[in-house]
C-alpha cells in the first residue's frame, strides 16, 4: 500500500496541507477588477501562481475580468448559480481619492460578496484591498510572501479542506 501524501505549501504565516483528491476535484473562479490594473495584475499573478503550485491544473482555475470592483459580485453570483467554481476569489483596489466614492465601492462590494456567499453557499474569498494610497495597496501586492493574492489563494485552499471535512462528516457536530 503506498503512503498519500498531501502537498504543503508554506504560508507566511504557516504550513497548510492539502490531499490531492481534493485537489483533483478543485475548481476555483478568480475575478479580477481591471481598475488599478497594476495592483491588481500582480494579485493575480500570485493567486494562480500559488494554485498552480498546490497542485491544481489550469483547466481548474477560471480567470475573470470586470472593469471595477463594483462589478465583481456579479460576476460572482453568476459563476455561483451556474455552479461553475466550489470557491470564489476577489480581487481588486479600492485607493482613497478626494470623495465617499472609495468607501462605497469598497464597503458595496464586500457587501456583495458576502451576499452571494451565503445565498449560494459558495465561499467567496474578499482580496478587494481597500488602501489609503497606492503605497499601501502597492505593499500587499508585493513580489513576496505578504501578496494578498497568494493569501487569496492559501485561503481558498483552506476553506476547500474545511468544507470536504464537513461534507464528509457523520457525526451531528
Amino acid at each position: 500500500m503506498t503512503e498519500r501524501r498531501p502537498n504543503m505549501l508554506k504560508s507566511h504565516k504557516e504550513k497548510v496541507e492539502i490531499d490531492k483528491k481534493l485537489i483533483k476535484k478543485a475548481r476555483i473562479a478568480i475575478i479580477r477588477s481591471e481598475f488599478n490594473g497594476e495592483i491588481t495584475l500582480s494579485l493575480e499573478n500570485h493567486c494562480l501562481k500559488t494554485l498552480l503550485d498546490a497542485g491544481l491544473k489550469r483547466s481548474q482555475i477560471g480567470l475573470y475580468q470586470v472593469p471595477g470592483s463594483l462589478e465583481i459580485p456579479i460576476i460572482a453570483q453568476t459563476i455561483a448559480q451556474k455552479k461553475k467554481a466550489n470557491v470564489i476569489i476577489a480581487l481588486g483596489a479600492v485607493i482613497k481619492g478626494d470623495t465617499y466614492h472609495f468607501e462605497i465601492v469598497a464597503n458595496e462590494c464586500a457587501r456583495g460578496c458576502m451576499d452571494v456567499a451565503l445565498k449560494y453557499n459558495v465561499p467567496v474569498i474578499f482580496e478587494v484591498i481597500p488602501a489609503y494610497n497606492l503605497k499601501q495597496a502597492k505593499e500587499r501586492a508585493g513580489n513576496d510572501d505578504n501578496n494578498k493574492g497568494r493569501e487569496a489563494a492559501l485561503a481558498a485552499l483552506k476553506i476547500l479542506k474545511t468544507l470536504d471535512v464537513l461534507s464528509s462528516r457523520t457525526d451531528s457536530v
